[in-house]
């Protein structure tokens, strides 16, 4: 069992999807803070989502390894917590209690831990049942590794004697503010924006960039006067102190000019994408065409969606969606994607539909699993429901993997064309441009009709110009002419 008194390290667990590493984002909990069994401790962020990290054992923070901003990698040090000591300690060996058998679980889940490979292991002071427990584990690794990095001073070991002060922040601690982009973070650290005092204005109660940036603005307006200076008048305001990888200008900020260069560390969602954009730009000989379209009937067939079926709340990016997946199974080719090692072109019987969302986190491309099998409505709510996650950073690492075909709608943006890069290792990508009111001719007359751009890459490896040109102007008349699609659903 888990003796009272002994020092448990907990590591970052495993959150699978191959996750190797995951950047700390806020901490929870602080030194000398209680915590109980699957109390969340700490915030990450991995390549594919922002999550919680729950702790399986419950007593008292001893330390937190790495602070906010610093990438662990799965299977180091996160936090160490000294079990507190019960009310049966005096008690008996052979005299078991409701705490002890507490305990007995605590130590279970945590040999169950260790066998499933987590690497998360007792170490410190105990009794001889204890000291007994770590010698048959004597193969393991029981001492602390070496830090590659000096532990900073707000993550020391705390006192163990509990002032009246700790004991409030202990018991009563406000809730920290919801912040999913660590640029955010870094900005306001960079300028010494408390983002406990913003009002957040995006989904589920999250600070975003503008919140931020609107201030700073109200900070380092004319006639008004930084929390610092309103306290001490007469004193120098301090020049805040540099976040990591963020260089900071060592005078006050009072403008943009006297800022210096903003650096970003390239982790997270962005070192994904980069590595995957990158990759895709390295392996597939990729080509381009692209379409004008009149969208003026697919337009006119989502108003009348929407008078008649209000609460299916069909949009035009669900019905692009439709169009796409009819589309692929026409032209099965581009459903698929390229075994290197074995040099074999793999078609996939289903369509895994990703689209592409753009979130504080960066873009990102939810996927909707067996989107063949859904229906017009189905498949807009589920493309809602991916949305709204990803914006929230809810999104399960499985959400963003595992797509056979993309849809890029770059038209929100304002922008009528785009030469996309394949979401690697996907064989295409539709892009689809701003629908805007343009001459165009109609019945043999010039009108001015709702037109849109469709831009469509592919990988020349799994196919020729043929199937890909034969898969655009069927998405184009499908676009020009709804009742096409009904044949082919």
């Amino acid at each position: 069992m888990i003796a009272t008194g002994t020092e448990v390290i907990f590591r970052l667990p495993d959150l699978g999807e191959g996750l190797t590493e995951a950047e700390i984002t806020e901490w929870r909990v602080s030194p000398g803070d209680t915590v109980t069994v699957d109390q969340n401790v700490v915030e990450v962020e991995t390549a594919k989502a922002a999550v919680d990290v729950p702790i399986p054992i419950e007593g008292t923070v001893a330390r937190l390894y790495g602070e906010v901003g610093s990438v662990i990698a799965v299977g180091e040090p996160l936090i160490a917590v000294t079990v507190a000591a019960g009310p049966d300690d005096t008690a008996g060996e052979n005299s078991p209690t409701a705490d002890e058998r507490r305990r007995e679980a605590r130590d279970e889940r945590y040999r169950e831990e260790e066998r499933a490979g987590s690497g998360n292991v007792l170490v410190g002071y105990g009794t001889s049942a204890a000291r007994r427990s770590r010698r048959r584990r004597a193969g393991r690794t029981i001492s602390l590794p070496q830090r590659r990095d000096p532990a900073p001073p707000q993550v020391a070991a705390a006192p163990r004697a509990a002032s009246a002060t700790s004991a409030a922040r202990t018991t009563v601690r406000p809730e920290a503010p919801r912040v999913i982009s660590p640029v955010v973070r870094q900005l306001a650290r960079a300028h010494a924006i408390d983002l406990a005092a913003l009002t957040p204005s995006g989904p589920g109660g999250v600070v975003l960039r503008r919140d931020v940036d609107a201030a700073i603005a109200a900070a380092t307006r004319p006639g008004r006067a930084t929390t610092a200076t309103a306290q001490a008048p007469e004193a120098a305001v301090p020049a805040p102190a540099a976040a990591p990888g963020l260089t900071v200008a060592p005078e006050p900020v009072e403008s943009a000019d006297d800022q210096a260069p903003v650096r970003v560390p390239i982790r997270g969602v962005r070192r994904t994408i980069a590595e995957k954009l990158s990759r895709s730009r390295r392996e597939i000989p990729d080509a381009s065409t692209w379409v004008d379209v009149d969208a003026t009937p697919l337009v006119e067939l989502k108003e009348g969606l929407a008078r008649t079926l209000p609460d299916a709340r069909i949009g035009m990016l669900a019905l692009f969606a439709r169009i796409c997946v009819a589309g692929l199974r026409r032209f099965p080719e581009l459903n698929a994607y390229v075994d290197t090692e074995r040099e074999e072109i793999v078609q996939v019987p289903q369509v895994h539909l990703g689209f592409a969302a753009q979130t504080d986190r960066g873009l990102l491309v939810p996927v909707v699993r067996d989107a063949h099998r859904l229906t017009l409505a189905e498949l807009g709510a589920r493309i809602r429901e991916r949305t709204e996650a990803a914006r929230a950073g809810r999104l399960d690492p499985r959400d963003l993997t595992g797509g056979t075909f993309t849809l890029n709608n770059y038209g929100v943006f304002g922008v009528d064309g785009s030469n996309p890069i394949i979401n690697h290792p996907e064989a295409a990508m539709l892009g689809v441009g701003r629908i805007a009111d343009r001459p165009w001719a109609f019945e043999g007359e010039i009108r001015l009709r709702k037109v849109a751009q469709l831009s469509f890459t592919f990988d020349h490896r799994v196919c020729d110009g043929g199937v890909a040109g034969g898969f655009l102007r069927f998405v184009a008349d499908c676009v020009e002419r709804p009742e096409l699609l009904i044949a082919h659903l």
